[in-house]
Parts: structure tokens; sequence; C-alpha cells
């Protein structure tokens, strides 16, 4: 999914948000173990267990991976009236630095594990990003591999 600016969510210009439906088939608390691993064996270490915020934001210092361990939600992807997205268990969501998102409507079951790639540390950002934050984001470095498929996956391709 490409997403361009967004108002004051700056997106990201060239790469795309990559949606993996399905990417893990596993029961809650073994789908969140499960997603972990995962992750970690490609290279994104997970950093926590949560929701989505009900507000919309975006980092500008790391690219993040959602993996939607239990549950399902729509969230909205991009800023105010971006993109709506269903997900549901099993679903993961690579967003690259300045993807804004939030969730809009969630079940009470529902959980993600967050990663980001090594070095990387999220911020949380609710407003435009100045000239140097713009700089930071376009200067940020690719991962190395696919937090799903590891180095031969989409983000290869695509990013």
């Amino acid at each position: 999914m490409h997403l361009d600016r967004n108002g004051w969510v700056p997106n990201h210009q060239r790469f795309p948000v990559l949606i993996y439906h399905n990417a893990m088939v596993a029961e809650a608390e073994e789908a969140a173990a499960a997603l972990e691993s995962m992750f970690r064996r490609n290279d994104w270490p997970p950093r926590w267990r949560d929701g989505v915020y009900f507000f919309h934001h975006y980092h500008s210092t790391a690219h993040e991976v959602l993996g939607i361990a239990n549950g399902k939600a729509r969230l909205m992807l991009g800023g105010p009236e971006g993109q709506e997205l269903s997900v549901t268990a099993g679903d993961v969501l690579v967003l690259p630095v300045g993807t804004g998102h939030c969730c809009l409507e969630a079940n009470p079951d529902f959980l993600v594990v967050g990663a980001y790639p090594p070095n990387q540390i999220a911020d949380l950002c609710q407003q435009a990003p100045t000239a140097a934050m713009l700089a930071q984001m376009n200067n940020l470095v690719s991962p190395l591999s696919d937090p799903v498929t590891g180095r031969e996956g989409w983000l290869e391709k695509l990013w």
C-alpha cells in the first residue's frame, strides 16, 4: 500500500506498507510467542505486546512491524482520512518510518506484537515533522530482512 503525505502525517514517499494476511496461524498466547520468534529469527527484535493507539501517530526514528496475535480490529493507515484496513489474528503489517497509524476499533482480546529493526527505537509523533526529522526519516537505513520471510521477502524487493 503506497501512502502519500497526508496533512501533518509524512508517510513514506518511496517505501510501501507491506501487508501479509494470514502470515501466522496459532492461538492467542502461542501466536504472540510464534510472532516474536519469527520476528527475532528475521532480525526484527520484538519490543512489546499491546494494542494500537486510538489516536493518529507515526514514528520518525524507526520502521515498525505489527503482528496481530489475537482478535481483530479496524486500523487507519496514513493519517486522518487515510486508508482503512481490517486486520485479524495472523496478519502482519510492515510500516516504513513516517507511516501514520491508529486503531479505529478493536475487539477486547485484540493483541499485537510490535518490533523494530536492530538499533532502531520508535518515538511517538503527533505533529508535522520538522525539516530535520524529514531528513532523518529519508536517511534511515532500510532493514536487512523482511520480518516475515527473511532475506528473500517483499521488503527486499520493494524497499
